[in-house]
């Protein structure tokens, strides 16, 4: 391996998915450690094994520790463009008896704020990724954002999990594009530090934010953006011109405003319908709709004509048969593709929807219907033997007027339909 050209031995190092790796080479090898100093990234992850044998008096003597490894890979490196660390799933979330009295050793934001105070070469910084130990951060109160405004004036990537976040100090980052906030307690009720600091985001993803009371996206350049709200905030706004996709699940809204003129692409998720305020969705081509008050929902939103491709989640899916069915609410003439999860408790219900939207929905071309594997049964062998069809017949698929019926073994079992119009219905 060490005949290869310098190049092409630089290009395979820095390929390498874990740093602890590249560590390991370059103590084996005088010409890859020589090589390895042109790396522009590192990537550590803290593993459950090297933590638990750092615990063990068994062990703890032959363990280099985390911090370390990661001060001593960096220091190393010439120039430094992405960084990568964290700690792997199993131990992200346990629960550690002793750890109040334990040193943090695995409190990743100390470990970044050490480096960013010291390091001669944050300005070429463009990406940093950070998944802290959460029971070791949850209780600290991190400036770390601050320190990341004041030293990484190019970074582009930014994405913290499990951490708690102040904004105090925070300043104006012209340059990052991609944001990333995932079990986060983020000191920013209403996002306005958020909004003003980082002006020129264009993927915004905040999944399971705490600390959150009136938040309000405002942000111009946006363009993708998922917003994953596990408690209820007092309103919800998204104010994005320029908004291609949005990923939408909260639980109770209250009042929620969306103005996405452009928007494309919506997954939307909620319990129950509450005060909305949507503006005219007139470039909406995907949608997929969750919630337990689909009628009020229906009414609410303005989808307009536009949706080609309809995913619904709701037990009231089967209560929309006819002239007020669901095609009908939506007014989707040009929808091609439909997935739907079936209650199938009211049989004839349920032929009577299907039916209807196949009539209704003249040029849908694929339909998937997804029934719970507990639903699977007579009624579900009903279902099948409602519809006049041909073609193969076996374990796990029939068809349904070309439509391929699949039983699976997962949470729900899939019927996955390939219209071909016209439709030959008989429910005699």
């Amino acid at each position: 391996m060490e005949d290869l050209p310098p190049q092409l031995l630089l290009e395979i190092l820095s390929r390498l998915r874990d740093s602890e790796d590249l560590a390991r080479y370059r103590v084996a090898s005088k010409t890859l450690n020589s090589i390895a100093r042109d790396i522009r990234s590192v990537n550590l992850q803290c593993s459950y094994d090297r933590y638990a044998k750092s615990r063990s008096p068994l062990t703890s003597s032959s363990i280099t520790p985390f911090k370390e490894i990661f001060i001593k890979l960096i220091s190393e490196l010439e120039i430094v463009e992405s960084v990568s660390m964290g700690v792997e799933k199993p131990l992200r979330y346990g629960a550690y008896d002793d750890m109040e009295n334990e040193e943090a050793d695995l409190y990743l934001s100390d470990l970044l704020k050490r480096y960013l105070t010291n390091a001669k070469v944050c300005g070429g910084l463009k990406s940093i990724s950070i998944s802290d130990f959460w029971v070791q951060s949850c209780w600290r109160r991190s400036d770390v954002l601050s320190l990341i405004s004041s030293h990484c004036l190019n970074l582009s990537e930014l994405d913290v999990k499990n951490a708690w976040l102040s904004v105090d100090g925070l300043n104006p980052m012209p340059k990052l594009t991609n944001l990333t906030l995932e079990f986060i307690i983020l000191d920013d009720e209403d996002l306005n530090k958020i909004n003003e600091s980082f002006p020129s985001l264009q993927v915004l993803n905040l999944i399971g934010v705490g600390g959150l009371k009136e938040p309000r996206i405002h942000l111009m350049h946006l363009k993708t953006c998922q917003c994953i709200v596990f408690n209820a905030p007092n309103s919800l706004a998204i104010i994005a011109p320029n908004l291609v996709k949005l990923t939408l699940i909260c639980v109770k809204p209250k009042p929620l405003v969306i103005e996405t003129p452009l928007l494309s692409d919506l997954h939307f998720s909620v319990e129950t319908a509450g005060n909305f305020k949507v503006k005219g969705l007139h470039d909406l081509r995907r949608l997929h709709l969750e919630s337990t008050d689909l009628r009020n929902l229906l009414v609410t939103f303005p989808f307009g004509k536009t949706v080609r491709n309809l995913t619904v989640v709701s037990k009231e899916f089967e209560t929309y048969p006819g002239q007020d069915g669901l095609e009908s609410r939506l007014q989707m003439k040009g929808l091609k593709k439909i997935t739907a999860y079936l209650t199938a408790n009211d049989f004839e219900m349920t032929i009577s929807t299907i039916f209807s939207i196949l009539e209704n929905c003249t040029k849908l071309s694929d339909m998937a219907l997804l029934i719970h594997r507990d639903v699977v049964s007579n009624g579900t062998n009903s279902l099948i033997s409602r519809c006049n069809g041909n073609g193969d017949c076996g374990k796990t698929k029939q068809k349904m007027h070309g439509y391929l019926i699949v039983f699976s073994d997962f949470e729900f079992a899939a019927c996955s339909i390939s219209v071909k119009p016209p439709f030959q219905v008989d429910l005699r």
